[in-house]
């Protein structure tokens, strides 16, 4: 067999195996370091070693550092001889298969012929209807997890995963884990309870992770029960497992609780471990962004003298911290809004919308968190710019997203709260109808929205009659 055909015929075993280079993992030039660094932080959790010392090898092949990818795949191999030697080959297939994917960039031909040949020995011995290709519970789980780190775009998928894992093995600790942790990150606004059940199970599985006990504080405070959530925080705090989790899930508790002092403490310690996580810097600006709105509820919104000063010292330290995130992450979206909004607040409005502009044109991100960017956007329009045609079409445009989402929810009560201040303006009587039409529409009241919209048609009728 000349060389170009063995090539090609070990190309095409390589698209039949299960690993980070056949789970379409689509990764951006500029998402690659914060993903890295997201991993490293990973490699010392208590579950998924192997799984992460992978995925950190795909990220070292996606910045072509062959021989570094090489180095973690033998590190995931000996963590699974180490913790799982009795079932090493089969925990092994993942890894084995990144190795041939990896060789095969190297053009190193014979190697990558090697691990498809375990791979191949591995699904005989399991008697596997697939020369390369074996269906385990196990599996299923490492590409959850690797989804998970992937991205938002990726939680459903992920989420699929451990629901095909928990149907083989339904008490399995990780799995329930990787499932809980897939649905609290797909509950689209705090009323939803989706994943309070899920998190309670995998507490019960896993009664000494940490990380699953913020998770379930956090679900427990957004459905109004804050205190049996605050004993899981404090249990969290007094465990060394996962510390910066911990900090930044904590704070983000206690940042929502009120007691942001705490909050930002937490999120110190975290970044002193973590100083390169645009997330923290993200939510320590969040941070000083709830101290600004603190200070402006105490004073009735209207801070003079010394307390104007505060705000704006809240402010500035906000926007730092959202410009080191978006430093550290390019495609932060929300962190370029919330930016957008502090310049805002201190009336730079040519600097907020060229910030919100980029927002605006980042591309390949989630539904819901466009339907934000335009509600956010909106309302700049509508209370700094006193645009309510721009704010109206910001709000339409989020709006014919269909996602069904808290920002959607924001949309709606937008527009509704527009129609309302109409009432007593100089403004078309069909405009403020057809507007309260639309939104009787957007939630679901057929009946209000046809009368709305037969009055406005009247109306119109009767206008163009009068001209």
């Amino acid at each position: 067999m000349s060389e170009k055909a063995h090539d090609h015929g070990i190309q095409k075993n390589l698209g039949q195996l299960r690993c980070h280079f056949t789970w379409g993992l689509e990764i951006e030039d500029n998402e690659i370091p914060d993903l890295e660094s997201r991993v490293m932080e990973e490699i010392n959790t208590r579950y998924n070693i192997g799984g992460t010392h992978n995925l950190l090898a795909y990220v070292k092949h996606l910045k072509g550092q062959h021989e570094e990818a090489l180095q973690s795949l033998r590190e995931a191999e000996d963590l699974v001889q180490r913790e799982h030697a009795d079932q090493a080959d089969l925990r092994s297939l993942v890894t084995w298969g990144n190795c041939a994917w990896v060789y095969h960039h190297m053009g190193r031909l014979a190697e990558a012929q090697t691990y498809l040949d375990k791979v191949e020995d591995t699904c005989k011995k399991f008697a596997s209807s697939s020369r390369y290709r074996l269906e385990s519970p196990e599996i299923e789980s490492e590409e959850g997890w690797a989804l998970l780190k992937c991205g938002r775009k990726y939680y459903e998928r992920a989420k699929a995963c451990f629901e095909r894992a928990l149907e083989v093995k339904p008490k399995n600790p990780e799995f329930s884990l990787g499932f809980a942790i897939s649905s609290f990150r797909l509950d689209y606004d705090d009323e939803n309870v989706i994943s309070l059940e899920p998190l309670r199970t995998a507490f019960r599985l896993n009664p000494e992770d940490a990380y699953v006990k913020v998770l379930l504080a956090l679900k427990l405070q957004d459905v109004g029960q804050e205190v049996e959530g605050e004993g899981y925080i404090e249990e969290a705090l007094n465990s060394t497992s996962s510390q910066p989790y911990v900090f930044q899930y904590a704070s983000k508790f206690y940042r929502k609780k009120g007691c942001v002092d705490k909050a930002i403490e937490l999120l110190e310690k975290a970044l002193e471990a973590r100083p390169n996580s645009a997330s923290l810097h993200h939510q320590l600006g969040l941070c000083y962004r709830a101290k600004m709105c603190q200070v402006k509820d105490a004073t009735n919104m209207n801070p003079i003298g010394q307390e104007r000063e505060n705000v704006d010292r809240w402010v500035q330290l906000a926007i730092k911290e959202f410009q080191e995130s978006v430093k550290l992450k390019p495609r932060f979206e929300m962190a370029y809004v919330y930016m957008a909004e502090m310049y805002a607040e201190i009336r730079k409005y040519e600097e907020a919308e060229k910030i919100f502009q980029k927002a605006l044109c980042i591309d390949n991100i989630a539904d819901s968190i466009k339907q934000d960017i335009h509600y956010r956007y909106g309302r700049f329009q509508q209370f700094h710019m006193r645009s309510e045609d721009k704010a109206i079409t910001h709000y339409l445009k989020g709006l014919k997203i269909p996602e069904r989402s808290f920002a959607r929810k924001k949309l709606i009560s937008a527009l509704e709260k527009l129609a309302k201040s109409h009432v007593n303006q100089n403004v078309s009587v069909v405009e403020r109808v057809s507007l309260q039409g639309l939104s009787h529409e957007l939630k679901g009241e057929v009946k209000e929205a046809l009368l709305c919209y037969e009055r406005a048609l009247r109306l119109t009728d009767q206008l163009n009659t009068v001209f």
